[in-house]
């Protein structure tokens, strides 16, 4: 049956499955971070409080995921999904951290430990000094994936065949060619072809 403590579990779900913390699926859909708070949940009177209809409607839409597939998480009783051990690096180490063919390589990785998710290839990078402001600052981590599909609007790192790391938003992808707007203040808007890019990676996540 339907139960409170079964939606908002299943609102959590819905966030892990996209690497997005509660707040994170609530900005993705357009709604207040705060929306999903654990202090949204009940009045300061202990009333239990609901999510609304729309604010379900528009994490779906944002994730594309349809209405069975969160009602098997509503009704799910599984256990919370377990911890992985991610590959991180620091922004500053990146160099010589891939080889040329765009897999991990190298002595510098260390890892730390994430919910499991479901993405064949995940690892963090540690933002170093200013690289990334205003978006990101100095000490963020940035949990990406490389097997995850990208679409506008995302936030990215590209790496370059000639080793170069670029982050940004996605403007558009095409066949030949991938528009960003870069992360770092007053960069202007680049434009990589296909051929000179070695992969994309989604930012799945970040410890802001």
């Amino acid at each position: 049956m339907l139960s409170h403590p079964r939606i908002w579990k299943a609102i959590d779900s819905l966030a892990a499955r996209n690497g997005l913390s509660a707040s994170g699926l609530a900005r993705r859909a357009g709604l207040d971070p705060t929306t999903f708070n654990k202090s949204k949940r009940a009045s300061p009177d202990g009333r239990l409080r609901w999510p609304s209809t729309e604010s379900i409607s528009k994490i779906l839409d944002a994730t594309k995921t349809d209405l069975d597939t969160f009602m098997a998480l509503v009704m799910s009783d599984r256990p919370p999904v377990p911890n992985r051990a991610i590959p991180l690096i620091n922004l500053a180490d990146v160099e010589g951290a891939f080889d040329s063919e765009g897999h991990m390589s190298g002595d510098k990785w260390d890892e730390v430990a994430f919910p499991d998710l479901p993405a064949e290839i995940v690892f963090a990078i540690e933002v170093a000094a200013e690289a990334m402001m205003p978006i990101y600052r100095d000490g963020d981590i940035l949990v990406c994936s490389p097997s995850v599909p990208v679409r506008r609007g995302d936030r990215v790192l590209l790496r370059s065949k000639t080793g170069e790391l670029y982050g940004g938003t996605l403007k558009r992808k095409t066949m030949h060619s991938v528009d960003l707007s870069p992360f770092h203040r007053g960069a202007a808007d680049a434009t990589f072809t296909i051929a000179e890019t070695l992969w994309i990676a989604r930012i799945l996540w970040a410890s802001q």
